[in-house]
């Protein structure tokens, strides 16, 4: 398996904007058998920031998802939402609740 996790923050005051297109795409998602789990959550500390948490069958599986017209479709609208991305980690998910 192939895991991301990062924070994205959005511009002053657009978090629910990112936050609300962020759970459009994870909707886009569910016909996507290889994403095996697809979380966005809030962060407490900073109306403006979000956190994603991703698990793909394989990193192969996350960069064909890229290359789908909704994923991009979704990306080009969130691109003026976001003031940064940062904490990114790639993971090797190895079980647990949900997997």
């Amino acid at each position: 398996m192939y895991g991301l996790h990062g924070r994205i923050v959005a511009t002053p005051g657009g978090g629910d904007a990112l936050v609300a297109l962020l759970l459009e795409g994870a909707d886009g998602l569910a016909d996507m058998e290889s994403c095996r789990l697809y979380v966005i959550s809030r962060d407490l500390k900073d109306p403006d920031a979000a956190w994603i948490t991703e698990v793909w069958t394989d990193r192969a599986a996350h960069d064909a998802s890229l290359k789908d017209e909704r994923v991009r479709e979704v990306i080009r609208r969130a691109r003026p939402l976001i003031a940064s991305m940062s904490d990114s980690m790639e993971l090797v998910p190895v079980g647990g609740k949900g997997l």
